[in-house]
């Protein structure tokens, strides 16, 4: 099938500053849909059926999908395939079905009068998202660029900058970008509620940390008191160890069986863009600690399943990659783990206990793989002198399903 459907990006100057070209595609289609405020003054034939963006995004798609075969125009604003209609349409249309006519983005427009070379910025939705996505991204230094959902977004992600010791960041409204109504201010997050805004605008944020400030990279290996805990945590050294052998990448789904505190589903999340988990686990008082921790550390797509496994397992998106860190040594949670685990797909487990030790040595026996142990110490004190005092060993089974 041919293109039947073309996304137009609209700058905040109009359909009037579209070139000859786009027009062209305007003048030739039998549908055109958009926000009301672009169809508005919009010149087009009686012939032409005009739809309203004016319902939820399911319902949209919905009413766009039954354009099929007919010509069909959307107007979207600046770059539709950058956190736009777009990029959601590629999960509904085959590519050969529609093109994309994209014009500068609001986020492109906003580096340009903050001066802010724009591959060195983070950009991020915040328009209908949650604000903990932001959380990965607070280090010193960073630049961030964000869409808003609307007037409200601001004092939010300023009280977010307040909790986490980044009042000192300077923040700048951008509003009605490209338009007659442009408008930018800048202040710090401490000064935000002295300050009034519309619904249309990018947020950009300049982050300075005070003194003192938690420091929570991407880099696997967050500190323990970062998260919630009953003291079911695999802690920092093991965990960086973990996470460095189940080596998340883009797009990836992780099942963290027996997830405690939800620690490792958490950082395989931060790890790699787009990257995904569910958190498996038996005891409803932690499955509210892990709630508790993907929104406070930049993880709020982290889903939870609370039940016993091997049952709650089934029916669930089969992974690329699989963490057992809870109940090593039942067989029968493990044949069915290991069962759903993609082929090609990689196994992570660790034990503490001899039961566990010696269910992973007859599995490496069995599937191959490697077997490690960690150990880890740490400075501890007898009186007044100082020790080292030995943690528990990790014995630690990686394994690739079918081999590698």
């Amino acid at each position: 099938m041919s293109a039947w459907l073309d996304i137009i990006g609209v700058t905040e100057q109009g359909v009037g500053a579209l070139g000859p070209g786009v027009r062209g595609l305007l003048q030739k289609a039998e549908v055109v849909i958009g926000v009301p405020r672009r169809l508005s003054g919009l010149e087009t034939g009686d012939r032409v059926e005009r739809i309203a963006w004016d319902g939820s995004l399911d319902m949209m798609i919905g009413r766009i999908l039954a354009a099929r075969h007919r010509p069909t125009v959307l107007l979207a604003s600046g770059d539709p395939n950058w956190f736009g209609i777009g990029a959601t349409l590629t999960r509904h249309l085959p590519p050969e079905e529609f093109a994309l006519h994209p014009a500068p983005s609001s986020l492109q427009l906003a580096a340009a009068r903050l001066k802010w070379p724009l591959q060195d910025v983070v950009t991020v939705s915040l328009h209908g998202r949650p604000l903990a996505a932001l959380h990965p991204h607070l280090l010193p230094g960073n630049r961030i660029l964000a869409l808003t959902t609307d007037a409200t977004t601001l004092a939010s992600v300023a009280g977010l900058l307040g909790e986490r010791g980044y009042g000192a960041s300077r923040l700048s409204v951008l509003e009605n970008l490209g338009g007659p109504q442009e408008r930018v201010d800048s202040f710090t997050a401490g000064q935000a509620s002295d300050r009034s805004v519309g619904d249309f605008y990018v947020l950009a944020i300049d982050c300075r940390a005070a003194p003192g400030a938690p420091l929570l990279p991407a880099v696997p290996g967050l500190p323990d008191e970062a998260f919630a805990s009953d003291g079911q945590l695999s802690k920092r050294e093991v965990r960086a160890a973990t996470l460095s052998r189940l080596a998340p990448f883009p797009g990836a789904l992780l099942w963290d069986v027996g997830a405690g505190s939800g620690s490792i589903g958490i950082e395989w999340m931060r790890a790699a863009r787009g990257a995904r988990a569910i958190a498996f686990e038996r005891d409803p008082a932690r499955c509210a600690l892990i709630e508790k921790n993907r929104q406070a550390l930049g993880a709020p797509g982290l889903r939870v399943v609370c039940g016993e496994a091997p049952e709650s397992l089934a029916g669930q998106e089969a992974p690329d990659a699989l963490f057992l860190g809870g109940d090593v040594g039942n067989a029968d949670l493990f044949e069915a783990a290991f069962a759903a685990l993609k082929l090609g797909g990689l196994l992570v487990a660790n034990a503490v206990t001899l039961d566990g030790e010696a269910a992973l040595f007859e599995r490496q026996a069995r599937f191959g793989g490697d077997l490690t142990r960690i150990g880890v110490e740490i400075m501890d004190h007898i009186g007044k002198e100082r020790i080292f005092r030995p943690r528990m060993r990790v014995t630690q089974w990686t394994c690739h399903k079918g081999g590698r």
